[in-house]
């Protein structure tokens, strides 16, 4: 499956201005790209949506708003791992207001 280019120059853009982009690198996974901070995967974007991660606390909180799912592809959904989207709904606040939360949560967990 092809993945949302725009978005994830977006999400790119974004997480040069919130961290070290040295810090961050792209793979390519579940069908679409990636963004792994210090080893960690932080966010992605799949189809026209982005891949958010939570702490599992915070991830059920997030699937109150809009947009927002659990990210299941394989029957069995991850905790703290969502589905938001499609990109044509995220103005660059919404946008960047997910990939700092995403980030925040990446930055508690131990480097990689």
């Amino acid at each position: 499956m092809a993945y949302d280019e725009a978005l994830a120059e977006r999400v790119r853009e974004l997480l040069a201005d919130l961290v070290d982009p040295a810090e961050v690198r792209e793979q390519r996974m579940f069908g679409g790209v990636a963004f792994m901070v210090r080893g960690n995967m932080c966010c992605g974007v799949h189809g026209s949506e982005l891949i958010a991660r939570l702490s599992p606390e915070d991830g059920e909180d997030a699937l109150g708003e809009p947009f927002a799912r659990p990210m299941d592809m394989t029957g069995r959904p991850m905790r703290g791992w969502l589905f938001v989207g499609p990109a044509t709904d995220f103005g660059e606040e919404r946008l960047e207001g997910w990939v700092r939360r995403c980030l925040d949560h990446c930055l508690t967990l131990k480097p990689k």
